[in-house]
């Protein structure tokens, strides 16, 4: 399919920033519309930045929810950054409202939501992490929408960056161990985008996506892409 519209937040992240890159590199997307708090400086024909000042009420943006074929919701915050209150608001609060918002103005769109390994869709997990994540999927879920919950596991940042605390520079230089233990446990964050972005626009016949399922997803992408290419 071509011409489509695409809405993304948190395109200032790891995983939001490589997505937004490859919308902007696709000939099959006209425009991006990209929700920020604050203005990034990038500049790009296809890019529409709208500043949201409250990403809880998405009323006064609700035009650039229109006309949507592909969303990607990849605002958060690693846990312990911020107050539980907080990571609750960021985590289920936002999510909810930008999928509430886009069900009522294109229904029709394909919603990939970057969730995480662990969440707990009976929402008695004792992390808040799989806690609120679950709570976040279960709101989403009962939403006319379709809707992919994307549930990683560790992230390996291929883009060197600082690292949010001690935990993820332990795991960072564990990568390679983590890696080895098979397709579980972890991918790279170029992996992931790819996933998100190709689902996005093309779908999938999952709604959970576990970190072995993207990961497989993307070798039968391959596999075909070879095909095609031989």
């Amino acid at each position: 399919m071509k011409n489509m519209n695409v809405l993304i937040t948190g395109a200032s992240g790891m995983i939001g920033k490589l997505i937004l890159n490859k919308c902007l590199e696709s000939e099959q997307i006209t425009d991006v519309i990209s929700l920020v708090r604050n203005p990034t400086g990038q500049i790009h024909h296809k890019l529409i930045e709208v500043i949201v000042d409250n990403f809880d009420d998405h009323s006064a943006n609700k035009l650039y929810f229109k006309n949507i074929h592909a969303a990607f919701f990849c605002l958060g915050v690693y846990t312990g950054q911020v107050a539980d209150d907080l990571f609750k608001k960021i985590t289920v609060d936002y999510a909810v409202a930008f999928a509430k918002t886009l069900e009522e103005n294109s229904s029709q769109a394909r919603l990939c939501l970057l969730s995480g390994a662990g969440a707990d869709r009976t929402e008695k997990s004792n992390t808040s992490f799989a806690r609120y994540k679950g709570m976040a999927e279960n709101k989403i879920v009962a939403m006319n929408l379709n809707f992919h919950s994307f549930r990683p596991g560790y992230i390996f940042p291929i883009e060197k960056r600082k690292e949010p605390n001690v935990g993820y520079k332990i795991m960072r230089a564990l990568y390679p161990m983590i890696k080895s233990l098979g397709k579980k446990y972890s991918i790279a964050s170029t992996e992931l985008a790819s996933a998100m972005f190709d689902i996005g626009l093309n779908g999938s016949d999952q709604q959970i996506l576990e970190n072995q399922v993207i990961v497989k997803h993307l070798e039968n992408l391959s596999a075909t892409t070879r095909k095609v290419e031989g």
